[in-house]
């Protein structure tokens, strides 16, 4: 389980999370969801150590990585994408995805800088897994040796998230990932992220597209202001009066 406790985090006077408490299970995808300025990237830049939380805890099957530093967070098994996409856009498809693949290679940096046989051979091995993964996301072999800058959209969030993936998370936090994605591309979208918790990934999903948080989540918390609002089943959220009032509006109302 991933889980904060009571996270606290203030930027100047501006209270920019008050107590947040969530859960993100294992093998289940748990949405984030709240009105643009509820808190949902500060929370998702604490869990993934790009800021330190000023108090509350944040644990990972039970320890605690308040504090770490990203790749040292990376290191406990969590991934995440961005809102902008964070990718290598000079570099192929193929060489993007493998950068992922950086915390698993055991090679001197000496021989990183001269290529010696052992760099090379990590390498080979790096884009090898690069493939894998980029299967199992959906990514055309078409698409594998073209600057991943080219790519359209869709795919380039794909992509993204490949990268994330080649970290062998065990939970993947990911920011907005239908963002500018027509609806062929959601849907395609929502079931792989449905495919990937079946494998036992956990999955926070801070995303604006309602209606695919609601039918891919397990769980979901509602943020406004900074704090957790609500929480539940999407049946329950949807039906929360203060959900409604602060964010779904009438029309989502059930």
């Amino acid at each position: 389980m991933l889980a904060t406790r009571e996270v606290d985090k203030s930027f100047g006077g501006l209270k920019a999370l008050s107590a947040v408490t969530v859960e993100i299970a294992p093998a289940a995808i748990t949405a984030i969801i709240g009105p643009n300025g509820a808190g949902k990237t500060t929370l998702m830049n604490a869990i993934s150590g790009f800021i330190a939380p000023d108090s509350g805890d944040i644990t990972v099957d039970g320890a605690s990585i308040a504090g770490l530093r990203p790749h040292q967070v990376c290191r406990k098994g969590i991934a995440r994408t961005f809102q902008n996409l964070q990718m290598f856009s000079e570099m192929t498809v193929l060489e993007a995805v493998a950068t992922g693949r950086h915390l698993h290679r055991r090679v001197p940096v000496h021989a990183e800088l001269l290529m010696l046989p052992g760099a090379r051979r990590a390498e080979r091995v790096s884009l090898e897994d690069a493939r894998g993964f980029l299967e199992l996301i959906e990514v055309g072999k078409t698409y594998w040796g073209r600057r991943a800058g080219d790519l359209p959209y869709g795919h380039q969030r794909r992509v993204e998230i490949a990268r994330a993936l080649a970290t062998e998370p065990s939970y993947l936090l990911l920011d907005e990932p239908a963002a500018g994605l027509n609806n062929e591309e959601t849907a395609a979208l929502g079931r792989t992220l449905r495919q990937l918790a079946a494998r036992g990934l956990g999955i926070a999903l801070i995303e604006h597209d309602i209606e695919l948080v609601m039918s891919v989540s397990e769980r979901v918390f509602v943020m406004d202001t900074g704090a957790v609002i609500s929480s539940g089943t999407p049946g329950e959220v949807r039906a929360d009066p203060a959900v409604v009032r602060a964010y779904l509006g009438d029309a989502h109302a059930v």
